[in-house]
């Protein structure tokens, strides 16, 4: 393993030679012309030289591919003459740091998860760009531009599907244009499971998600003695907590406790769960039929009080997360005992998608008294925590020792009860663990591999028991600079720094080929939503240079970049 980790490097850093050499970039006298300016200046201008950049990873053993990018990334930026350094957090410390102290970072690595509801593109344009979630929503980075704000609430009234692929198309040209994000790759997702332990044809392979979905984790079917799914995660878990949306890990696991009206199918599209039907009766009214007999996990009965409340409780802001899919309901109104109708303000193209197979239903019982308790204090709902977690789903919270491992039992009433006896994910954040792990036994699906893919194929093929899947991931990878903090709020500064990163390199050298470029939020496993023309920034380190120059920036007698004159440093003087 040790010597593959040396080979692996040793790629990286050729790899990395060839970028910073300025091969990849701009016409060659240009390029010449561009590095004697920057040799022979005599500027000496403290005030204007840009602070040390930080640039936040998780550690090594845990994102192999995080912490490589950002060593790639910071020697790019270096060619720039900027002071770029890499800081490793754990993987609680790190979402901590860029959820709730929103102005204390410079650039941090990032990952939108391959979630069923992410197959509708609304909740990537929408959520992560829509500048009423720049406070506390989504919206993390602090982009904030008007004409994408108009046409992304446009795309979610717009019901013919043509007529809003063009709106998201042009969703993406600005994001290309604005670089809001430094994207990376969209990786390729190889799952490995224990073919003795569980029948092929009840593993679920979903587009642009693979084969870890919720899908597969309810319909298993155990082929003899072992009748618990294991899985690992690299990840640790930070909540499990029905109304925050945090880490793809603790995501598992919500989708799994909490029911959820609709849930989207193994073919992308929503379908009916602990609603019996969804009918609309105009484009502004949907008619709610809930499933009979569902019961809470303390046996309370699922009413549509409970349901109503569901949708109204992030509505009132204590939820600022989930907000964003609840904001066009206008009203939910209960007609009986199972059933009920949501009034929109406007037609929604993806409410089905977006809202119904979003919303995780809680118990009114439960959580309205924290929820009231919470409105007088300054902390929101995101972060409590449940001693034990109380839903309706298909699996019951059984046990959560941090940093180790979280238990949950099928829950045999649910009316689509689980074939296993418990879904347990453990906590490895070492990827060679985790290998050594699937072939021995200790788990049967590896569910979070961000190793060598060319060595997991290679020890797969070895064993008969083991068989991979591996599909383009509907998530991507990016590094997100912060916008609220100079330099990164100049448009000019994040091209420089975008045109450095290779992501044809990444896909080579961090990703053994196991992954494609990326350019735009919207992944090419969604080929109708994808627009395959963006202009993002690219070129190598010279392109950058000449970015920079024609905005105005400036390198000192040392090599340092300098803000364009006029402008100083403000932060850690």
């Amino acid at each position: 393993m040790k010597k593959l980790r040396i080979i692996r490097l040793m790629i990286c850093l050729v790899l990395l030679i060839g970028l910073l050499t300025g091969c990849l970039g701009g016409a060659k006298q240009e390029a010449s012309n561009s590095e004697n300016k920057i040799e022979k200046s005599t500027i000496n201008d403290p005030a204007r030289v840009i602070r040390p950049i930080e640039i936040l990873s998780r550690p090594q053993a845990a994102a192999p591919d995080e912490y490589e990018t950002a060593t790639i990334i910071a020697e790019g930026m270096k060619q720039l003459g900027l002071d770029a350094k890499v800081k490793v957090l754990p993987w609680e410390q790190l979402s901590n740091v860029v959820w709730f102290e929103r102005d204390k970072w410079d650039i941090t690595g990032w990952q939108q998860a391959a979630r069923p509801e992410r197959l509708d593109p609304d909740e990537f344009v929408y959520n992560l760009f829509h500048s009423s979630n720049v406070k506390e929503g989504y919206n993390f980075v602090g982009y904030v531009n008007k004409d994408l704000d108009s046409i992304v609430e446009k795309q979610r009234i717009t019901l013919d599907k043509n007529e809003r692929k063009d709106l998201i198309f042009k969703a993406q040209e600005i994001i290309a244009k604005d670089v809001p994000f430094f994207f990376n790759v969209h990786p390729t997702v190889n799952y490995v499971y224990n073919n003795k332990v569980f029948e092929k044809s009840s593993i679920v392979d979903m587009a642009g998600l693979g084969i870890k979905n919720f899908w597969t984790f309810v319909n298993a079917v155990p082929k003899g003695e072992q009748k618990d799914l294991i899985l690992n995660s690299n990840d640790n878990i930070r909540a499990v907590n029905p109304l925050y949306i945090s880490g793809s890990v603790d995501s598992w696991a919500t989708e799994l406790i909490w029911d959820r009206l609709m849930r989207v199918g193994e073919d992308g599209l929503p379908k009916t769960w602990a609603a019996e039907k969804v009918e609309w009766e105009t484009d502004k009214k949907v008619k709610i039929t809930l499933h009979d007999g569902m019961k809470w996990h303390d046996g309370k009965p699922v009413t549509p009080e409970d349901v109503k409340f569901s949708f109204e409780a992030p509505m009132s802001g204590e939820a600022p997360a989930y907000k964003p899919f609840v904001e066009n309901i206008k009203s939910i109104d209960i007609v009986d005992n199972k059933t009920l109708v949501f009034n929109l303000n406007n037609p929604n193209a993806a409410f089905e998608t977006a809202s119904l197979a979003k919303i995780n239903l809680i118990p009114k019982h439960i959580w309205e008294p924290i929820i009231n308790d919470l409105k007088t204090k300054p902390e929101n709902a995101e972060s409590y925590q449940e001693k034990v977690p109380v839903g309706s789903g298909p699996f019951k919270f059984s046990n959560w020792k941090m940093s180790e491992e979280i238990v949950l039992a099928a829950n045999k009433e649910h009316f689509s009860a689980p074939k296993v006896n418990r879904w347990i994910t453990r906590i490895v954040p070492n990827m060679e663990a985790a290998l050594g792990m699937i072939q021995n036994g200790e788990i049967n699906f590896l569910a979070a591999y961000s190793g060598d893919a060319k060595l997991l194929e290679e020890k797969v093929k070895a064993s008969k028991d083991l068989t991979m899947v591996s599909s383009v991931d509907l998530g991507f990878r990016f590094f997100a600079p912060n916008l609220r903090r100079a330099p990164f709020d100049d448009v000019a500064f994040r091209k420089g720094i975008a045109s450095v990163i290779d992501r044809n390199v990444l896909v080579d050298a961090v990703w053994k080929g196991y992954a494609v470029p990326g350019d735009s939020v919207i992944s090419p496993a969604l080929k109708f939503w994808k627009n395959t023309k963006l202009d993002y920034p690219s070129g190598g380190v010279e392109s950058g240079k000449k970015i920079l120059q024609e905005a105005g920036y400036q390198w000192d007698k040392d090599g340092k970049l300098l803000y364009p004159k006029g402008k100083t440093e403000t932060l850690g003087k």
